[in-house]
């Protein structure tokens, strides 16, 4: 009974630390008296959090603020130099990897081409191995002070596989395009990377840590319900439900890309036939442009490809458009169209942000189409409702996004290190049961987040 209750103990201080992280993470600064209402806590348990996150190093002091008639109250944050995250975009032309703080500020980074060797997976164990390694050298960095490593993936992540890294906990990467079979790729990296034992991997979807960072920082905050499109080589997607601290916040990934916009259509990388990656994605916009006859060096990587085919469709001042760059960016718009409108009749999102490399390339030029398109291949009611926009944060999005995976893990454990013993999956549960705290709610919830 002494052990269960001081697990009780334990539990609550934990729970209450989180709440007071949460809230000044997302919401700060704030003071003191602000915090109160804001978690639920009361004045004496705010001051024993504060006290100890404070001595911990994961609070700052940052100002005042005058009060109404009494002593002026000091504002807190979470301490940006508190502690260090990394993420990683496991990408279709290349792998970033970025240092952060805890404010998610960069510290330094490091990309590795992939054009040349594709998606070889011990060699992109050894991109992932000399990134993180220049990037806490190059910030000067001690490696005891990550707090986890995010990791954004192409393809559909199986959690507590048997070839895991823990004992029987880990990450197992499927994907079909880029032909990896049930890679046990968090095994891999622990025995590949130079970290301590006890810091943990977080693997994810890309289009679900994409969807991640716009709700946290992006177009996509505040939305009851949005999905996020990663438009680069490939395709993508990720829905979101509730609001940041919502009672019943959820996210998933979806194979969007592998959806089918046309019967007996073009192949697709998958092998099946009508995806609309096959029709959208930059890879298959390169290979229609080059079948079209489009001036392109064989050897044309995506992204230039890409941008020589904007180029003939809107040349600017005085140039004449390519009839044919017009026409099969037309009909890419109209997939991208319609196949949006399959996620507005499916999920009715408030906000579709389009993101990817890609898609903030085309975008511009696109979205007028793709929105008109929507429109017709959507329900009216549905569609009236959806506003349809480009992400806010860029092409480094799914970096950002990864970050937050590790992080969202620490602030859900109250800001506590991880140990070997305990580390954890992408931190669905804890984050949702953090999360229920700073709602006030009294009580643990589970969320399940599908993958994809």
């Amino acid at each position: 009974m002494a052990e269960r209750n001081r697990r009780t103990v334990r539990d609550l201080r934990r729970g209450n630390r989180a709440r007071v992280l949460q809230r000044l993470y997302f919401d700060g600064p704030l003071s003191r008296q602000e915090l109160g209402p804001a978690t639920g806590l009361s004045s004496g348990s705010i001051s024993n959090v504060v006290a100890e996150l404070s001595a911990e190093g994961l609070l700052e002091e940052a100002g005042v603020v005058d009060s109404d008639g009494g002593r002026p109250r000091t504002l807190l944050r979470v301490a940006p130099g508190g502690g260090l995250l990394i993420g990683i975009d496991i990408g279709e032309t290349r792998i970033r990897v970025e240092l952060f703080d805890l404010a998610l500020t960069e510290l330094a980074r490091t990309e590795r081409l992939l054009a040349q060797h594709g998606y070889d997976v011990d060699r992109i164990v050894g991109h992932v191995r000399s990134g993180v390694a220049d990037v806490l050298r190059d910030a000067g960095a001690d490696p005891g002070r990550l707090l986890g490593i995010g990791i954004g993936v192409p393809g559909i992540i199986e959690r507590h596989a048997p070839d895991g890294a823990v004992g029987d906990v880990g990450s197992v990467v499927h994907g079909q395009t880029i032909d990896w079979s049930a890679v046990p790729f968090e095994r891999l990296l622990r025995d590949a990377v130079r970290i301590p034992p006890e810091v943990p991997f977080f693997i994810d979807n890309g289009a679900k840590t994409l969807g991640q960072a716009e709700m946290w920082f992006g177009g996509g905050r505040g939305a009851g319900v949005s999905a996020v499109a990663l438009i680069g080589s490939g395709v993508g997607a990720c829905v979101n439900h509730g609001d940041l601290l919502g009672e019943a916040r959820s996210s998933m990934a979806l194979e969007w890309g592998h959806t089918t916009v046309q019967l007996r259509g073009r192949r697709c990388r998958c092998g099946s036939i009508g995806c609309l990656e096959a029709y959208a994605g930059a890879e298959a916009m390169r290979e229609r442009w080059h079948e079209a006859g489009g001036p392109l060096p064989a050897d044309a990587d995506d992204e230039t490809a890409l941008a020589a085919l904007l180029a003939a469709a809107y040349p600017g001042a005085g140039g004449e458009p390519d009839p044919l760059a017009v026409s099969l960016l037309d009909e890419t718009a109209e997939c991208l169209g319609a196949a949006l409108g399959d996620l507005i009749n499916l999920f009715l999102p408030e906000r579709i942000l389009l993101g990817g490399w890609a898609g903030l390339l085309i975008g511009p030029h696109l979205l007028p189409d793709i929105r008109r398109y929507a429109q017709e291949y959507a329900l009216r009611h549905a569609a009236a409702r959806t506003t349809i926009e480009l992400g806010r944060l860029g092409p480094d999005a799914v970096t950002v996004g990864a970050a937050t995976l590790p992080l969202s893990d620490f602030l859900a454990r109250g800001g506590s290190r991880p140990s070997p013993e305990a580390q954890s999956g992408p931190s669905a549960p804890g984050f949702r049961t953090a999360v229920d705290a700073v709602r006030g709610r009294g009580r643990t919830r589970t969320v399940s987040d599908a993958t994809g």
